[in-house]
């Protein structure tokens, strides 16, 4: 009974059960009466069930694909609520601006939440479960106090360098007091761009892969093919279908209990949809993938800061029947660069192909010390004092983050060079040395 038990289908059997209580709500139109804790616990499954089959899909895929190709489409669709809700704000907004805010807020919540929660979370996660005793290879004990670190793959300076691009061009986009078709045509231009050079790239040794992948990759091509796209789809569909529900629930309960509605845009719901993404990488970990897990998180945050803030006035444009920059006030533009410059520091971090246990801490409690200040001072003072406070807290902490950055990307600044290089060998298809870097 064991060995039935142990049959990589079972897993892919246990994952799709658990989500078809929401499919058949979703089919059947129950999921409207289920009320908000019964929606947040069925579609939350579902989300759930289907970052599995997500991830599976993609390791799948890499023996037939670019890796970074695979991880591109397992982020494109684990950031796909993300997009959609962005979307519905900026659709709104046509005909009631103060939308525009909330796309903007929610935006920016989603992209510092992947950083401050993903990209630290995971590091620490990695460095932890290889102290436990998992044999991850990307893990590497260094001298020194809080030096372990996790090392990534030098193929991934493509996604850092333009993401590097991307984040530059980030702090000018407030300076219009909107998003414009300059910045569309900039940004997505970055991301078809980057899409086109990994998609020419070979396909890479994969890992050897365990468990499901390992079943579907020793399948002929396309039974492989079919099994991959099945994967996907499916996936895909819990994911439009049951994060938006899965995000609004929790952001009802959010209100029942207090908590502000432009705060619960602005965290909870990005939180909720991002939370394939966030699975998906934490999955890799444990299978001692950190390096496909970093690489999927980098991946999604280039598609989210381009590929999302540039689609932002296409949608608006539409809604509104005729050309139109999104607009956003002051405490919005104040949001776009305290996220620009996490994004900055995250990446002077990165630059070296590392991340060790002092920077992802500080990642993180810069991250969760903003949001907590901020949420005490909304609850504090009346909304016109704490709008102002708010702002200046996040122009303190955009100078925090770009003063240790500056720091460390001038010490690091060979590492920059190394990074340029690897990506021009890169774009013209020459191999890339094995993981290593300077510290």
């Amino acid at each position: 009974m064991s060995s039935r038990f142990s049959h990589p289908l079972t897993a892919v059997a246990i994952a799709v059960v658990v989500t078809l209580p929401w499919v058949a709500a979703w089919v059947t139109g129950a999921a409207s009466g289920l009320g908000h804790l019964g929606t947040v616990v069925v579609s939350g499954l579902a989300v759930l069930g289907a970052s599995f089959l997500l991830a599976w899909g993609a390791e799948t895929a890499e023996k037939d694909v670019p890796r970074a190709f695979a991880l591109a489409v397992l982020a494109v669709l684990a950031v796909a609520p993300e997009y959609a809700v962005d979307a519905l704000y900026a659709w709104q907004a046509a005909t009631d601006p103060s939308k525009a805010n909330l796309a903007v807020a929610n935006m920016t919540g989603a992209n510092r939440i992947l950083i401050g929660l993903g990209w630290s979370g995971i590091a620490l996660f990695s460095i932890f479960k290889a102290i436990r005793g998992r044999d991850d290879t990307s893990v590497v004990n260094r001298d020194g106090y809080l030096r372990d670190a996790v090392t990534l793959d030098p193929s991934i300076s493509t996604e850092i360098l333009f993401l590097f691009i991307a984040t530059v061009y980030a702090f000018f986009v407030p300076i219009g007091a909107g998003i414009d078709w300059v910045d569309t045509v900039v940004l997505v231009g970055l991301y078809v761009t980057y899409i086109a050079i990994i998609i020419r790239g070979d396909v890479d040794e994969h890992d050897e892969q365990v468990g499901v992948p390992a079943y579907f990759q020793a399948k002929p091509k396309v039974a492989r093919f079919a099994s991959v796209l099945g994967l996907f789809a499916y996936s895909a569909f819990l994911i439009f279908t049951a994060v938006e529900p899965f995000a609004h629930g929790l952001e009802e309960l959010g209100l029942q209990f207090g908590i502000p509605e432009f705060f619960m845009i602005q965290w909870i719901a990005p939180l909720a949809s991002e939370s394939p993404e966030l699975i998906v990488t934490a999955y890799l970990v444990n299978k001692a993938r950190s390096t496909a897990a970093f690489n999927a998180l980098i991946s999604s945050k280039l598609n989210q800061w381009t590929l999302l803030i540039g689609t932002l006035v296409v949608v608006y444009s539409i809604s509104l029947g005729q050309y139109g920059k999104l607009p956003f006030d002051l405490k919005q533009e104040a949001e776009i660069w305290l996220t620009a410059a996490q994004s900055f520091f995250a990446l002077t971090v990165l630059v070296n192909f590392q991340i060790d246990v002092r920077e992802a801490v500080t990642l993180l409690v810069l991250f969760v010390s903003q949001v907590v200040v901020e949420f005490a001072i909304i609850r504090t003072f009346p909304e016109a004092v704490a709008e102002s406070h708010s702002i200046n807290l996040l122009l303190a902490y955009t100078a925090i983050y770009l003063l240790i950055g500056v720091v460390l990307l001038v010490k690091r600044r060979e590492d920059l060079k190394r990074l340029a290089s690897l990506t021009v060998r890169n774009v013209r298809g020459e191999p890339t040395p094995e993981p290593g870097g300077a510290d």
